[in-house]
């Protein structure tokens, strides 16, 4: 059983790609317009500045009109064009649904990876995924601890102007209860040690749906070198901020994070995604996402 588990794989294609920002039309400005603008705005001419965007969002499956909901994510992505992409519940169905993460990627026109616990030829494959704009120069995957959960981890380092960048993705342990806690704490243990592993001292970039908020305690041995971009940049705003999609869960809840390493990084903006109906009653998932602009902190080396 055990073997079985550690047949997990990672699919990495590479794709050409023109990465120009979509015009946006003078009647369509929305929040993902208004994002890529302020983006821009705030590289001033002549500046040099090493910074990366990252996008994060839980897909929910193929549920709910999948073939609608791609199509709206991939447009607002590709308006958004973000240096990376982390995604949590992406699927495959080998008659049915060609993976999730496998086109956006080829839409976007990014380099993708994916993680899952089930081998390559499976009916059905589930995991989390990268994609990239950026130049790949590594990338890894772990199954994390406790094997009984089925939790992964993908890895890419990409190249941001000269300077070599790790970026993780995860999808931790969904339940509220105690057990709940404790496997996320030891999830976490699992991945720190995997982002030790292979990060080769370049700055490091954690994102995902990771079930729980940011100060819980099930993250507190991420958040000894980790910030939470999402709230560094909106102080106090846990308490009426929510990631989970309230036309869906009850109660509101800010559990979709990207992490940063705190000596080497800077959180210079970060902004909910997906929060409206593409149309009436449709959503592009039932998780928002989050988006975030990075900064090299000053004085960082770049790559030999």
């Amino acid at each position: 059983m055990l073997a079985a588990l550690l047949l997990c794989s990672v699919a990495a294609h590479a794709t050409q790609a023109t990465h120009a920002v979509q015009a946006a039309q003078p009647a369509q400005v929305d929040k993902t317009d208004h994002i890529a603008r302020a983006s821009r705005a705030a590289q001033s001419p002549g500046a040099v500045q090493r910074e990366m965007t990252l996008v994060t969002l839980n897909l929910h499956h193929d549920r709910e009109d999948w073939p609608a909901r791609r199509a709206y994510i991939a447009k607002q992505l590709k308006q958004l064009a973000p240096d990376v992409i982390a995604l949590q519940e992406v699927i495959e169905r080998r008659s049915s649904v060609e993976n999730q993460a496998a086109w956006l990627a080829r839409k976007l026109g990014y380099d993708y990876t994916f993680a899952s616990v089930d081998p390559v030829g499976a009916p059905k494959r589930y995991g989390n995924a990268l994609l990239s704009r950026r130049k790949v120069l590594a990338m890894h995957q772990r199954l994390l601890q406790p094997l009984d959960d089925y939790r992964v981890a993908a890895h890419l380092q990409v190249d941001v102007d000269g300077q070599p960048v790790n970026v993780y993705v995860t999808h931790l342990n969904e339940r509220a209860d105690a057990r709940g806690t404790a496997t996320r704490t030891r999830q976490v243990a699992d991945l720190l040690d995997f982002i030790a592993s292979n990060s080769d001292q370049a700055p490091v970039v954690i994102a995902g749906d990771f079930n729980t908020a940011a100060d819980a305690l099930d993250l507190e041995a991420l958040r000894k070198g980790y910030g939470d971009s999402y709230g560094s940049v909106h102080r106090n705003s846990d308490a009426t901020v929510s990631t989970l999609n309230l036309h869906v869960f009850d109660k509101p809840a800010r559990i979709d994070h990207v992490f940063f390493q705190q000596n080497r990084l800077l959180a210079r903006e970060a902004r909910i995604l997906f929060d409206a109906p593409y149309a009436e009653g449709r959503w592009a998932s039932d998780h928002y996402g989050v988006w975030v602009r990075l900064q090299l902190a000053p004085g960082a080396p770049a790559a030999p």
